[in-house]
This record gives C-alpha cells, sequence and structure tokens, in this order.
C-alpha cells in the first residue's frame, strides 16, 4: 500500500461529518413540518436560518437520513363550474315514483378499493330503488355512462313516460328518444 493511501485513509477515519449540524437541522424541520417539506422547502428554511448549502447536497443529506416527505394524495374533483345549459327542475325535488319506471336517477360515485379508485354509475328506480342498470369503471369518463344508459334503456318500452335524474339535468323520455337510440 502506497504510504499517501495509509495516511489519507486514516486522517479519514478520525475525521468528523462536516455535514452533521446540517444533518441535525435537516431532521429538526423535517419532524417540526411532520415530514411534509420535501428537500426544496427544507432548503429554503435552511437558508433562512443563514445558512448556505445547495439543495442537492439538501437531498442527498436526506437520502442519507433516511427521510422522504409525504405525498398527499389529490382527490378527484368532478365540478368544472355552470356548463352548457341548465336543465328545467322537472323533479321539485319529489324523489318518489307512484308506479316502475316513471321516474328513475343515476349519479357517478367513487369508491377507493385497496388504494384504487373505481367509479360505479348506476340508474335506480326511485319507485322501488331497485338498480336498473349499472356500470363499473376506473375512469369517470362518457363511455362509462352511454353504455349504462343504453342498457338502461333496452329495459323499457319506447312509448314510456320517463324522467331521468341526474345531479345537475333532468330528462325527459322525449329528449332522450330524440338523443338515444334504443
Amino acid at each position: 500500500m502506497a504510504r499517501s493511501s495509509y495516511y489519507y485513509y486514516q486522517k479519514r477515519s478520525h475525521s468528523t461529518d462536516k455535514y452533521q449540524e446540517i444533518k441535525e437541522i435537516i431532521k429538526s424541520v423535517y419532524h417540526t413540518h411532520k415530514g411534509r417539506l420535501g428537500y426544496r422547502r427544507i432548503t429554503l428554511e435552511i437558508k433562512q436560518r443563514g445558512y448556505i448549502i445547495n439543495h442537492k447536497t439538501i437531498l442527498r443529506l436526506m437520502k442519507v437520513l433516511g427521510l422522504k416527505s409525504l405525498i398527499r394524495v389529490k382527490k378527484y374533483k368532478s365540478y368544472k363550474g355552470e356548463r352548457g345549459k341548465i336543465a328545467p327542475n322537472i323533479l321539485q325535488r319529489d324523489f318518489k315514483a307512484k308506479q316502475p319506471n316513471q321516474k328513475w336517477a343515476t349519479d357517478i360515485t367513487e369508491f377507493n378499493v385497496k388504494g384504487k379508485k373505481l367509479y360505479l354509475s348506476p340508474v335506480i328506480d326511485l319507485f322501488n330503488g331497485e338498480i336498473i342498470s349499472y356500470e363499473l369503471s376506473e375512469s369517470p369518463n362518457f363511455k362509462q355512462v352511454t353504455t349504462m344508459l343504453k342498457s338502461a334503456f333496452r329495459k323499457i318500452g319506447k312509448n314510456t313516460n320517463l324522467i331521468l335524474h341526474s345531479p345537475g339535468m333532468a330528462i325527459s323520455d322525449e329528449t332522450v328518444s330524440k338523443n338515444t337510440q334504443r
């Protein structure tokens, strides 16, 4: 072994960690904010305390310390404001029917199953709560709704006086027969 290598490794084994103070600050900032801050915001916090250190160094030290920021799961929000025409309120909050196939209701519901989101779109008869048709999908899309509606409309006759209610819209049988093929 070369003499210089021997002394290099000997000196290195006795030296202290030059980032020890920064590591302690990183830990305190991380735990103060309950693990919500990533390396960028921790770098800003450390710079506000008067230390000048590169963000890449902070990232490397956080990896050494085993600290990783928590990622918040963003919830699905389907509401995008008022779009298109507002349908007239035909039901007037009367969600009871006197006979079958008079009033139907539908909506899309989000479920979280084993960390995966599933979307259920049923059609319910307001007479007895019977599920006329439903469709399950991994994303709330137009295809899911049209498949569910086509399946539901196959179960009724052509001259049925039907109201289909969905949040934000109510469709009478006349509108459905004009816009949908059964």
